[in-house]
């Protein structure tokens, strides 16, 4: 019976010193509930801060030209390859002359008809009509031999390089493709499609900061030399053509490249890395900002990251007190300590 007495007072000890221990703790959970968040605080600043907008493009030659004749034709001998360089007016192919040699002969008879005729006709053996009409057969005939001369002949129209080359000596020209491609290679050019809201700062001449995949670490001068004078719809951009000087011929027609266009500074509001804070879901920063011993939960709209701070388009101004440390505690609204 002793037993049972001493048993029920332990057991009642016990009780009593555990719902003291609950109450404790639900005293200290209120009271860290009820105890400000500590917070280190900056100000935001501001910077005259580039813009530039970095477009992606490929190389493309300044003048392309597509050779072949203006009716199928055999081709006699092609006398360049891809890759060679050629100058402007450079025979390029050779085609079927047999057409050509004919005609030759037929405007020589043509021609001892025509002498025969103003003979008689200076004697008043001929017809004026006559002989103008001998002179008109001379004059056609000379002017097809020009045109079979420039059909036969495939010249170069300008100075570039053999990019294509879509037959070979003793083909049939069928027009179903070039026979050769000539592409100029300096200089050469990209087409950027860029912003409508920077329509204004485009000018002719603007220079262009252009880095190629092939040649890591070296970069090229470019300049604007093209402003196309409309907007898309779709996409509300507009081309610009930027060309490269490439007296080397280091860039080549299909390299990938990158073109860096500055557009001007701009003051806008900078703050550091620390300070951002990603809303959890999706892709939204926010800033804490600091007032009346309260902090605010401002969305913010980010422009160029620049090593370690962030200009910031909208939602903070300069001057504006910001928390850089001790976020994951806070809540809009809610009232902080602020610690040095």
């Amino acid at each position: 019976m002793k037993y049972i007495k001493i048993l029920s007072f332990a057991m009642l000890a016990m009780l009593a010193a555990s719902c003291g221990n609950k109450t404790e703790k639900t005293e200290d959970a209120k009271a860290n509930a009820d105890a400000k968040p500590q917070v280190k605080l900056t100000k935001a600043t501001s910077e005259d801060i580039p813009q530039t907008e970095t477009y992606t493009a490929t190389v493309e030659s300044d003048i392309k030209n597509n050779i072949s004749p203006n009716a199928p034709l055999r081709i006699e001998k092609i006398l360049v390859d891809v890759g060679d360089h050629v100058s402007k007016g450079q025979v390029l192919v050779q085609l079927d002359g047999s057409n050509l040699n004919q005609l030759k002969l037929q405007i020589e008879n043509a021609k001892l008809e025509l002498s025969r005729t103003e003979q008689l006709f200076n004697v008043g053996g001929a017809s004026k009509s006559e002989y103008d009409n001998m002179k008109l057969q001379v004059s056609v005939l000379e002017t097809q031999l020009k045109q079979l001369t420039t059909n036969t002949q495939l010249l170069a129209p300008i100075s570039g390089v053999v990019t294509a080359r879509n037959y070979d000596s003793g083909d049939m020209y069928s027009g179903a493709q070039p026979v050769l491609t000539v592409e100029t290679t300096n200089p050469v050019k990209l087409k950027v499609n860029v912003s409508e809201t920077y329509y204004k700062l485009v000018k002719k001449g603007m220079p262009v900061d252009v880095v190629l995949d092939a040649y890591e670490g070296e970069e090229f001068s470019g300049k604007v030399t093209i402003i196309y004078p409309t907007i898309d719809q779709m996409t509300h951009t507009f081309p610009v053509e930027i060309t490269i000087s490439n007296s080397a011929q280091k860039v080549r027609p299909g390299m990938f490249a990158r073109a860096t266009i500055n557009f001007g500074d701009k003051n806008h509001t900078v703050v550091p890395d620390e300070a951002l804070v990603k809303q959890i879901g999706a892709g939204d920063r926010y800033v804490y900002v600091y007032k009346n011993g309260k902090v605010s939960y401002n969305r913010v709209e980010l422009g160029k990251h620049m090593g370690n701070k962030y200009e910031i388009l909208s939602g903070v101004e300069p001057g504006d007190d910001i928390v850089i440390a001790g976020q994951n505690k806070l809540a809009n609204g809610r009232e902080v300590e602020v610690v040095k």
